[in-house]
């Protein structure tokens, strides 16, 4: 039987032995909910990676931290302008709706799945102030994109600054987070420079359940706090959550296990760059390849996803074996 060689999903990945480690250290007794210990470290530890002040809650999904942040964002009247094809549109079953009671989702077109001021003007200034029309409160963005591209710090600031002339929320969707600040060089700081508010994904990282939603206006913890109780996203044994944050942060083991990620990415495109459909700036890959090509390489065990008619998408994680991406570099190359 030919062996699988996973490209799916950087969500396939196990959790990594540190977070078991963590996990079963903090195996006893604490308060529940979030009055134990671990917990009680999220706000300083998040304060000091980021080098400005904010507060930090654990929840189990991307959803739930996207959601709740944008609910901070956007009132039930409002409404949140994205990507027409971001991660909050297209796959999270009407979370948004849901969370914000109502609230529309705006859709911007940009390259890349990104946006910019300029497309963001485009779609909210014909808007007319008044009771008739959905007024824009808020902005989301995603980090890396839905095709894997990165905001640079000089793009992520003239988007803080549209949003704050505008009056405008700016959130973050980090599902690759760290994928995006490794590409970048490695700091947390540049990868969210001048966002309100971010979920910063670990799940993908090598997390098991535990996402952050990381508020750079404290006092707003408060108020997520209670939506994150009605929501059902209060866990009685939040420490466990709190430990696999936390084991990700020492050390910097997000950005190691991204920087692997990133590398195997590299090895597999080095060789067919022709076939791609965007820049690889993180861990997806985008290509052009006939049906009968992705069976080709269906058949030497390698799986991912397909992503139109002629299009495969390819994802690379903290434990992609480097033979595995050297093999399918070869491989698409002599197609």
């Amino acid at each position: 039987m030919t062996q699988i060689k996973p490209f799916l999903s950087d969500n396939a990945a196990p959790v990594h032995p540190r977070l078991w480690e963590a996990m079963k250290a903090a195996d006893s007794a604490d308060n529940p909910y979030e009055g134990d210990a671990l917990s009680a470290e999220l706000d300083a530890r998040f304060t000091d990676l980021f080098g400005r002040e904010c507060a930090a809650l654990w929840v189990a999904t991307g959803t739930a931290a996207n959601c709740l942040a944008l609910a901070t964002l956007c009132q039930p009247h409002g409404g949140v302008v994205c990507h027409e094809e971001a991660h909050i549109e297209v796959d999270e079953g009407g979370a948004p709706g849901f969370y914000l009671h109502g609230a529309k989702l705006m859709l911007c077109s940009g390259e890349g799945a990104k946006l910019t001021p300029e497309g963001i003007a485009a779609l909210i200034d014909p808007i007319r102030d008044d009771v008739h029309q959905v007024q824009p409160h808020a902005i989301a963005i995603t980090q890396a994109s839905e095709y894997g591209r990165t905001y640079t710090p000089a793009e992520l600031a003239a988007l803080s600054d549209f949003a704050k002339a505008r009056g405008l929320g700016l959130h973050m969707d980090g599902a690759r987070f760290a994928n995006a600040a490794a590409y970048l060089g490695g700091s947390a700081a540049d990868a969210a420079h001048g966002v309100d508010s971010l979920a910063f994904g670990f799940i993908k990282n090598g997390g098991m359940s535990a996402e952050a939603v990381v508020l750079f206006d404290p006092e707003a913890a408060a108020l997520v706090k209670y939506r994150r109780k009605r929501a059902g996203h209060l866990q009685c044994k939040g420490r466990y959550l709190a430990a696999q944050i936390l084991a990700m942060l020492d050390g910097d083991l997000w950005l190691e296990n991204a920087r692997h990620a990133n590398a195997a990415a590299q090895e597999i495109v080095a060789g067919c760059t022709d076939r791609l459909l965007h820049p690889v700036e993180a861990n997806e890959m985008f290509l052009r390849l006939t049906p009968q090509e992705r069976e080709a390489l269906r058949v030497q065990g390698f799986a991912f996803y397909d992503w139109g008619d002629n299009l495969a998408r390819f994802v690379t994680a903290w434990d992609t074996r480097e033979e595995d991406a050297a093999a399918l570099g070869k491989a698409i190359a002599s197609l």
